[in-house]
């Protein structure tokens, strides 16, 4: 992860439009793909990817052979094991592991179409600090969501519009690129241990995608939609409840909403105040 003087500097240049790093060079893109037991949906979807700098599978405790089958087709990913349960926690851990200067996390069961990432990236590399998938913006679509999730989605993106002042069409789509730069703004937790009694930490569910896009508001990270075309799962059943998960994302909601302001978002804040003064914007 960058220091905060090279997020600072980095954030700049990509305020200004740069397409390099501030060394010069093109930005490392990683992957993040969090699993639990995709061993058939993996020879679909890694296949599909393009070229990448670093590929990061993070494993949630598969009793298939997932990790098996990501050494086998891709020899050069980084495994991790998450250490507590969750989408939110994988993604937690693979961020931590992360060395890229883009982040794009994608699912692996052949939901999110690999194929779209340099969409997130040319957003990314010509100004904005976090690209966001939308599937209800002209060009996106999807094969899978229901009548309820698509009822619940809108109702959640009228919320957090009137609370946050955002603009979001597709709150909980989880298919979103950023740089490496904006981690510590997400504030997420990869090190504690899993809580007693199998419960778990807030963030570590399925409403780790509303907790990235509210904090991004929070800080007010230059965000964009990408248009994005969700595919039917191609094995197995998904682990997403409408009405559990649903409840989850509104308290998270709520919570975000009378959470004190943290310190790295007062920082990038008053970085974004200061290039924009430098720049007379």
């Amino acid at each position: 992860m960058l220091g905060s003087g090279a997020r600072h500097a980095h954030s700049a240049a990509v305020l200004e439009g740069a397409a390099h790093t501030g060394s010069g060079r093109a930005p490392r893109v990683t992957v993040v793909m969090p699993t639990l037991n995709e061993a058939r949906n993996l020879p679909h979807v890694l296949p599909l990817l393009p070229p990448v700098d670093e590929l990061v599978v993070v494993d949630g405790g598969s009793d298939d052979d997932t990790l098996a089958v990501a050494r086998m087709l891709r020899p050069d990913a980084v495994l991790v094991r998450q250490n507590r349960r969750g989408k939110g926690n994988a993604l937690a851990c693979g961020f931590a592991a992360a060395t890229g200067d883009i982040i794009v996390m994608i699912d692996a069961d052949g939901s999110t179409d690999p194929r779209e990432i340099p969409r997130f990236v040319a957003e990314l590399t010509e100004g904005a600090d976090f690209a966001k998938g939308s599937r209800f913006v002209a060009g996106g679509g999807s094969s899978d969501i229901t009548r309820l999730r698509r009822l619940g989605n809108q109702f959640l993106n009228v919320l957090v519009n009137g609370l946050f002042r955002t603009r979001y069409s597709d709150l909980c789509y989880g298919y979103n690129a950023f740089w490496a730069y904006c981690l510590p703004v997400f504030e997420l937790d990869s090190t504690s241990p899993a809580p007693a009694g199998g419960a778990r930490l807030w963030g570590d569910g399925f409403e780790i995608e509303t907790l990235l896009n509210v904090r991004a508001a929070r800080a007010r990270l230059r965000l964009v939609e990408v248009p994005s075309h969700e595919h039917a799962r191609i094995h197995g059943a998904s682990n997403l409840n409408a009405v559990t998960d649903g409840l989850r994302v509104l308290r998270t909601i709520f919570r975000e909403v009378r959470r004190p302001r943290t310190a790295p978002e007062a920082a990038y804040l008053a970085g974004h105040r200061d290039h924009a003064a430098e720049h007379g914007q």
